[in-house]
Parts: structure tokens; C-alpha cells; sequence
């Protein structure tokens, strides 16, 4: 099999070629941190969290790079709102965008670069452009030639002379052309600067990803992703820039996710319907709202409700069971001196045909929907072999495990707490009731239960004895 991606870029699904055999880069637009991370950042950061894991599980080495925009008007009046400094509002929210990202199972990017850390990049990059012609000076800001770039518009499919200026591109008396875009703006009284060979500014929101992507990743990177939102301007005035310097490609493939609404409108400010991933958290099991996320196709979009969620817990919650299950048996069998080691013919090759599916459906353009659907063949095939209780074998249990870890390692749907056997204090209590039952000790062999309840833990007796699941 040979993986397929969407490339926006041609609006067609291509065989993927990286660009050096053993290694893969990949830029992902991160949050400009003047607040916390909403629902909508949490898309992309696990999407694109599970196609990095996935080409690592294809012996790929990913250099993953997800930038702050740690200055910008947002934090400028931010900073002023809190009474506090725009290096101290980007802090607070960078070091929240990392618990959020933490307790979602998003594994940390190669790098996070910061603007404000790479400020003498972006000035050489501007400059080049200034020189070459491409870019002017106006009253201390820099504005790039849009109609210069002949290409502008083949991300997006936008027409330079049908813009909705005012609306998407910022009218400016400034300009020479109403469609051209801020690289450098000049400081106001007050603000937060750098000096420049165009004055004290700082620079513009699209030069900054085309800098940073250089400087980590090279001239032209493998794929570059990010929302549908930043299609146009973010990612088309990117390419203008970067290409218009390099003379080749910034990137070979543009990803871009779907929009997420909320009870299906869409999430804006003036609704006041954005919800934040800390409220999430609180709110949610962080497995089921990668769930939620994954279980439709990344392009597609996606609405977010109570209900879906509530459905994502169980689903989730059936996955984990299973899991426990598998590893519980598989516990209870390696203290037993006559385990059957013989392995089940039928089930190892079931168990084949689910990974081979999985794979199936990863290669197809990163299919995690119908992906999941190969968890659940899975969990059921699990089940369905635990209740053979004459039968069960260490080598199959391991083999089931195995074949999960392989689909967990990508999809992340189990998290580590989840995964845990059972530790020490409950496995002794699991002890101590079971010998309490036995001796018909009941009271004693309740309050345990009623402890593991109160712990959030379920028992299930079995005919392979007792098993656990968390709530």
C-alpha cells in the first residue's frame, strides 16, 4: 500500500512523496496564545498529532514544528486588559496551551518556535523581499506586491480582483494596491517593538510562518497543514511570500482540516459559543474528545453537542474496557504454571485482517473514521475470545494486545491512565475481597466494593474471576 494525501493545494488525493526518503518535515500553524486554546485549535492540534504519529509508525523521522505567534494586536490589547506585558500574557498562555495539549495525549512538536525569538529572521526575510522588488515601505510599514506574485490565489481559489477588501484583506491609503498585505508594522506609542531598517514595528501575522518554516525546515517543507480557515489569507499570502524569495515551493502538500460548529452554528465571538479545551477537560474524558475529533473524516466538518460527546464517552469507555480486559486475563494467566501457549489459527488471523484494515484505511488520506471502526473489529473480537474461558492462551492475549498498541500508538484513543493494570492498592483490595468472600465475611467484602466504587472503579465478576473497568 502507498499512503494518499488530499493536497488542497491541487484538489486532488496524491501518492505521498517526502522529499528525502527517511525524513519528513511538517509545519502546523499554532495559536496566537493570548488566551486559551478553544475547540477549534483542539482539532488540528489532534489531527495533525495523529498524522505524525502515523508516519512515525512508518519508520518516517517527522520534524514537526507548531509555532506561537507571541505578539500580536490580540495580545497587545490583552496585556493592557490584564494590567501586564505581552511577554508575560504569552507566557501565562503558552505554558496553558501545553497542560491543554498534555491532557489531550498530544505528544510535544519537535520544536515551538516563538516570533518573538526569531525576530531577526523575519527582518532578513522582509528585506529580502524589499529588495528583490516584491515588498515597499510605507510610513514606517512594509507591504508586499500581491499582483506580483502571478500565482496568488492556488491554495485558495481566490481571484485578486474579486477580494472582499475590507473584509478578508485590509484596506490601507498606504497601499499601492488595495489587495497588497502587512509584513512590518510600525509601532504605536506605547507598544511593543523592534527596531528595523524600516523603523521601530513589529512584524505581520503571515511573514511570521514563513520565516519560522525556513529557518526550521528549509526552503521547501513536505506538508504544511493547519484549520480550512487559513486557507485564505494566512496560507496563500505564506506561499506568495516564501516563493516569491526561494523561487521554489514552500510546500509539496497543504493539508486542511474541516470547520467545527457548535449545535451547528458556527463557533464566533459575536455568538459567544467558543468553548475552551480547559472547560473541556473539566467537562470530558480527554480520550473522548480526540474520539469525538477522529471519528469523522478530518476534511469534513464537524458539530460539536452534549450528545455527541456523551456518545464518545462510551465508545471510548467500550475500547477501554476491552483493553483492561485483555490485560487482566492476561495477567491472571502468567501466575497460572499450566498456561496454554498454543496459538488460536482463527484468531491470528483475524487480528491480521483488523491491522491490515487499519492500515487500509490510514493510507487512504488519513481515514481515521473508518480507522476506528477497525478498533471496535477489535474490541469485539476480544470480547468475544475472553469468553472462551476453557480456552484463553497467553500468546493470543498478547497478540490482541499487540495489535492494539499498534492502532493506540496512532490514534491515541486510550490514554496512558487508561492503559494502566491494576496497581498495587487495588489489586489488594480485589485480594483482600475475594478472601473476605470466601470466608463469607459479606460486610467486609461489600465495604471493599463500596470503596472501589467510591474510587470510580467497577467490579465484574467472571468466569475467569474478577475484572475491573474505571466509570
Amino acid at each position: 500500500m502507498t499512503l494518499h494525501i488530499y493536497n488542497t493545494l491541487t484538489r486532488t488525493k496524491e501518492p505521498f512523496q517526502p522529499i528525502d526518503p527517511d525524513r519528513i518535515t511538517m509545519y502546523v500553524c499554532g495559536p496566537t496564545v493570548y488566551d486559551y486554546i478553544h475547540i477549534g485549535n483542539a482539532r488540528p492540534a489532534i489531527f495533525f498529532d495523529v498524522v505524525r504519529r502515523y508516519l512515525e509508525t512508518l519508520d518516517y523521522e517527522v520534524n514537526y514544528i507548531v509555532n506561537f505567534t507571541d505578539v500580536d494586536d490580540k495580545l497587545i490589547r490583552k496585556a493592557a486588559e490584564l494590567g501586564s506585558t505581552v511577554p508575560e500574557v504569552s507566557e501565562r498562555f503558552i505554558q496553558a496551551f501545553y497542560e491543554d495539549n498534555d491532557g489531550l495525549g498530544i505528544r510535544r512538536a519537535s520544536n515551538n518556535p516563538r516570533v518573538t525569538e526569531n525576530m531577526e529572521e523575519i527582518i532578513t526575510f522582509i528585506s529580502e523581499l524589499v529588495a528583490s522588488g516584491r515588498a515597499y515601505e510605507s510610513g514606517g510599514d512594509v507591504y508586499f506586491r500581491t499582483r506580483e506574485f502571478a500565482k496568488y490565489g492556488q491554495i485558495s481559489r481566490q481571484n485578486v480582483d474579486e477580494l472582499q477588501l475590507g473584509i478578508r484583506i485590509e484596506v490601507d491609503e498606504r497601499k499601492e494596491d488595495a489587495a497588497d498585505f502587512v509584513l512590518w508594522k510600525a509601532a504605536k506609542p506605547g507598544e511593543i517593538s523592534w527596531s528595523s531598517p524600516w523603523g521601530e514595528g513589529r512584524p505581520g501575522w503571515h511573514i511570521e510562518c514563513s520565516a519560522m518554516s525556513r529557518k526550521y525546515l528549509g526552503d521547501t517543507i513536505d506538508i504544511h497543514g493547519g484549520g480550512q480557515d487559513l486557507q485564505f489569507p494566512h496560507h496563500e499570502c505564506e506561499a506568495a511570500q516564501s516563493e516569491s524569495v526561494t523561487g521554489k515551493p514552500l510546500a509539496n502538500v497543504w493539508m486542511h482540516n474541516g470547520y467545527i460548529n457548535i449545535d451547528n452554528e458556527k463557533m464566533s465571538k459575536s455568538l459567544g459559543n467558543g468553548v475552551t479545551v480547559q472547560q473541556l477537560r473539566k467537562q470530558y474524558d480527554p480520550a473522548a474528545l480526540r474520539y469525538f475529533m477522529l471519528s469523522t473524516h478530518y476534511r469534513n466538518p464537524l458539530n460539536f453537542n452534549a450528545e455527541a460527546m456523551e456518545q464518545a464517552e462510551k465508545s471510548v469507555s467500550r475500547i477501554a474496557n476491552a483493553v483492561a480486559n485483555v490485560r487482566h486475563a492476561l495477567a491472571s494467566l502468567n501466575t497460572d504454571p499450566s498456561v496454554q501457549e498454543d496459538a488460536n489459527e482463527v484468531l491470528q488471523v483475524k487480528i491480521a485482517s483488523i491491522l491490515e484494515t487499519f492500515d487500509a484505511k490510514m493510507q487512504d488520506d488519513f481515514n481515521t473514521a473508518d480507522a476506528i471502526t477497525a478498533v471496535f473489529e477489535w474490541a469485539s473480537e476480544a470480547n468475544s475470545y475472553l469468553q472462551q474461558a476453557d480456552s484463553l492462551a497467553a500468546g493470543d492475549l498478547e497478540a490482541l494486545l499487540d495489535a492494539f498498541e499498534a492502532m493506540n500508538e496512532v490514534l491515541g484513543l486510550v490514554l496512558e491512565k487508561e492503559e494502566e493494570l491494576l496497581d498495587e492498592e487495588i489489586d489488594q483490595l480485589i485480594q483482600e475481597r475475594n478472601d473476605a468472600r470466601k470466608a463469607k465475611n459479606w460486610a467486609r467484602a461489600d465495604e471493599i466494593r463500596d470503596l472501589l466504587t467510591e474510587q470510580g472503579i467497577v467490579l465484574e465478576d467472571t468466569p475467569q474471576g474478577v475484572r475491573w473497568r474505571r466509570k
